[in-house]
């Protein structure tokens, strides 16, 4: 009797726990995302990307990466990216701003706000393992690749939580021909091994123009060739 009862307990406390994430997840807002989505598409039905294009996805470090274009000169970069978004909104906007493109290749950064709204690097992990599903599920010819999360200052109190999301998420790419991982976190690094406030705008967070260089450059070979 008393197995039973602790059985019972333990179901209890179980379902309460789903419960509390289901709610979590149903709770969460899309909708303030709407406006800068709707834009991409209205953008989208004047002057379509290419078909193959490089798509380029994310949170902020990728929206304000306006250097693109001139970054990879005669390639077919796309930019995407909504910024404070997380992992799980790039996944539920993927058919608006992702499939109809058809992309070679998506260039994806994106989890940092996630760690600073409080998820767990397991939970954000998990978040970027079924963005990846969701992709490959429809565009499996697609390669995913994985930007890592850098050092900031402005998140220096998030940096093993950080590192450690960096490190779930290469574990999971290992060995997957359509994924690949790039990493960052020694790309904002000095010499007393803290992140260099030069490389970022005053909000100590986002790149500048010095830091978009170094990104640019640490991404370059991962293009396809032309």
């Amino acid at each position: 009797m008393k197995q039973l009862l602790r059985f019972a307990l333990v179901l209890s406390f179980s379902l309460v726990i789903a419960r509390g994430a289901l709610v979590q997840d149903t709770h969460h807002d899309y909708a303030k995302w709407e406006n800068e989505i709707s834009a991409y598409e209205r953008q989208d039905a004047t002057n379509p990307p290419a078909q193959g294009c490089i798509l380029f996805a994310g949170s902020s470090t990728i929206r304000l990466w306006t250097s693109l274009a001139t970054d990879y000169p005669g390639l077919p970069v796309v930019n995407r990216g909504f910024g404070g978004s997380e992992i799980v909104d790039s996944t539920h906007f993927a058919p608006r701003i992702v499939f109809p493109y058809a992309p070679r290749m998506i260039f994806f950064r994106a989890g940092g706000n996630d760690l600073a709204a409080g998820k767990s690097s397991e939970s954000v992990a998990a978040d970027f393992r079924e963005f990846a599903a969701t992709v490959h599920a429809k565009l499996p010819a697609t390669k995913i690749v994985f930007i890592a999360w850098n050092p900031t200052p402005s998140r220096w109190n998030l940096h093993d939580k950080e590192m450690k999301m960096n490190q779930l998420v290469a574990d999971y790419i290992a060995g997957k021909s359509w994924l690949e991982y790039i990493e960052t976190h020694d790309l904002t690094l000095g010499p007393d091994g803290l992140p260099r406030a030069e490389l970022f705008r005053d909000d100590r967070l986002h790149f500048n123009a010095a830091g978009y260089k170094l990104l640019a450059e640490r991404v370059r070979p991962y293009l396809p060739k032309q």
